[in-house]
């Protein structure tokens, strides 16, 4: 059991929250209400994550192995067989299967449709020097299954939430990808990180100031802007050459996702005493 969380990445919950909150915008600024939905998300967030953790290692098991910061992985230590990892998957699917059919039928589609990005996005490394942007368009998808949840169409909030969210994942992937900069360029991995090189935090600048710039015209307030500020203190005290400072301010975003979170539901909450 111990083995099928370390796979899981429960010891890592960051994953799980950079997951679940732009699908948690999105419910906050479409129907605050909808308890529900904000429950289930959680726990999809949680099983789908675990399921998608599964996936990338289950392709990444010999690179895992000529990384130093993945070499505990269960599957390179042999903690858990590949039969018990596709075991594992299959458990995790079919919770997160249930819990999509409860949804409407948009939402539903929309979350058949994440399945192709989840099985892919492992592979981008090997081909593009852009596989944070797939990870964004992954990620992400909560942003439009989360509306499409609590309206049972797609609006265009919901878009831009969804082209914030990528801007944004796009800037804090490309600070965890520091970490590994030098393994990855010894075994051939590609990443925004090597991309850029010194020039990334100009470029991770440029992504967050997209990201919060869609937050403003999803929500239409220059509220969002409060978002900025955290982002604004992740530069400043970013150092690219610090492997642990890439890792402190990777995961710092949980709280900048949180504050653009209340900002949705301060939103909401302000509309309707407004009716």
């Amino acid at each position: 059991m111990r083995g099928y969380a370390l796979l899981m990445r429960l010891d890592r919950p960051i994953g799980t929250w950079l997951l679940l909150l732009p699908g948690w915008w999105a419910i906050a600024l479409a129907d605050y209400t909808r308890l529900d939905l904000f429950l289930l998300f959680a726990i999809g967030a949680v099983v789908m994550r675990g399921a998608g953790c599964v996936i990338n290692d289950l392709w990444d098991q010999d690179l895992d192995a000529a990384v130093e910061r993945t070499l505990g992985r269960p599957l390179v230590t042999g903690a858990v067989t590949r039969r018990e990892a596709f075991v594992l998957l299959g458990i995790l699917l079919l919770i997160g299967f249930c819990i999509l059919v409860s949804l409407p039928p948009l939402a539903i589609g929309l979350g058949v449709l994440s399945m192709a990005f989840v099985v892919t996005y492992p592979l981008m490394k090997r081909f593009t020097w852009w596989p944070q942007m797939f990870l964004g368009f992954t990620f992400n998808f909560g942003a439009l299954i989360g509306w499409a949840a609590a309206t049972g169409a797609l609006s265009d909030t919901a878009l831009w939430l969804y082209a914030a969210g990528i801007f944004w994942t796009l800037g804090y992937d490309t600070i965890y990808a520091h970490q590994d900069r030098d393994d990855d360029a010894l075994i051939g991995v590609k990443s925004t990180a090597r991309l850029f090189a010194d020039k990334s935090k100009t470029w991770v600048a440029g992504f967050y100031t997209a990201a919060t710039a869609l937050l403003c015209v999803a929500a239409s307030t220059p509220l969002m802007l409060l978002a900025a500020m955290h982002f604004s203190w992740q530069l400043w005290r970013w150092d690219m050459q610090d492997p642990a400072s890439s890792l402190r301010f990777f995961k710092s975003n949980r709280d900048a996702g949180i504050v653009i979170l209340m900002m949705c539901l301060v939103i909401s909450l302000s509309e309707s005493a407004a009716r």
